[in-house]
């Protein structure tokens, strides 16, 4: 299985339109297997900054290879799987002034009370 893995072993990359694959060359698999000797799943954040630029030129030499074009190995076995989550975006919204309808019968209410 290891063998396996050093010779044809490929890293799947999460994206948001779905799983990619990247066919890295032998020492880049070396590499990956010391990334993911202990899980088969990591997301990106938990990557060093140096991890995430191996990673990222990895993506963009090699560029994503269709499974289409694996599948006339076989079953390719799969290095590790990185989750690349797109960032969330909050969208700033101005702060919201609570409603009168609200704070008026508290108000008015304190003011019976008194």
């Amino acid at each position: 299985m290891l063998l396996d893995k050093l010779s044809l072993g490929v890293l799947r990359v999460l994206t948001p339109l779905g799983p990619r694959y990247v066919n890295p060359s032998l020492l880049q698999r070396l590499y990956l297997l010391w990334i993911f000797r202990n899980f088969h799943t990591l997301p990106a954040k938990v990557l060093s900054a140096g991890q995430r630029r191996r990673i990222e030129r990895m993506c963009r030499v090699h560029g994503f290879v269709s499974l289409l074009e694996l599948n006339g190995f076989g079953d390719i076995p799969v290095l590790g799987t990185l989750e690349q989550r797109p960032p969330v975006e909050s969208e700033s919204l101005p702060p919201r002034r609570p409603s009168r309808s609200v704070t008026v019968p508290f108000a008015t209410d304190m003011q019976q009370g008194s």
